[in-house]
């Protein structure tokens, strides 16, 4: 797939919905984030984000561990017009479908362990959309851009594979 003559570099991970699989994704996702060009400060908490994601999908959408899958879609986006280059990651489940609009973080006020992820994705990521595809499941979409606004060019040898 091509955009402005520049490639979309994408990589696709498929775990089944395992905690002990989370670290799969945690180091794919996190080696990605470096190769992308990410900022130092960025690179853990975007990596932190998809954790808190993958986590609520096997806790939320499927309701524990089990055998069905989790998809992964990790993906530079090169800069377009007045918009900067971006990474976004797309994870898709086939649990329970919830409305999008119901997807909230807890009230920070209230003090108690856990209940956290909806509230860390918000926070790291530019952009955040829920869905609910029509085949089943939900589609969480977070995009990151890379850069400043004056630093839209992807970082030299952006390249996901060197």
């Amino acid at each position: 797939m091509e955009n402005n003559n520049q490639p979309v570099e994408v990589i696709k991970i498929e775990i089944t919905a395992h905690p002990e699989f989370l670290c799969v994704a945690r180091s794919a996702v996190r080696k990605a984030n470096e190769l992308a060009g990410l900022a130092d400060k960025d690179i853990d908490s975007v990596t932190l984000a998809v954790d808190e994601a993958l986590t609520n999908v096997i806790r939320h959408s499927y309701g524990g561990p089990c055998s069905k899958p989790i998809i992964i879609r990790y993906q530079i986006i090169p800069p377009q017009d007045l918009h900067p280059a971006a990474l976004e990651i797309t994870i898709r489940d086939f649990g329970r479908q919830v409305d999008p609009k119901s997807i909230k973080g807890r009230d920070l006020d209230e003090i108690r362990p856990g209940g956290l992820g909806v509230h860390i994705i918000q926070s790291v990521m530019d952009q955040v959309e829920y869905s609910c595809p029509p085949d089943g499941g939900m589609q969480l979409t977070m995009k990151k851009f890379i850069g400043t606004p004056n630093q839209t060019d992807l970082p030299k040898n952006h390249t996901l594979c060197k």
